[in-house]
C-alpha cells in the first residue's frame, strides 16, 4: 500500500518545474496547502539565492 505523496514534496517538485505558487492545489488555510507552500517557497528561495549568486 503506498501513501499519497506529501503536499511538501509536491510543493518542491512544482517549483522544481516551474509551477508558480499560485498553483497551489490545495484548499487555502489547510495543513496540506501550507505544507505545499512550504515546499514550494524552500526550492524557490534556493533557486533566487543561487540566481543573485550567478551558480
Amino acid at each position: 500500500m503506498s501513501a499519497d505523496p506529501d503536499p511538501f514534496t509536491l510543493g518542491e517538485r512544482a517549483a522544481h518545474e516551474n509551477i508558480p505558487a499560485e498553483a497551489n492545489p490545495y484548499h487555502e488555510g489547510s495543513e496540506e496547502y501550507a505544507l505545499w507552500a512550504a515546499g514550494h517557497e524552500r526550492i524557490a528561495t534556493a533557486r533566487e539565492a543561487n540566481e543573485s549568486e550567478g551558480t
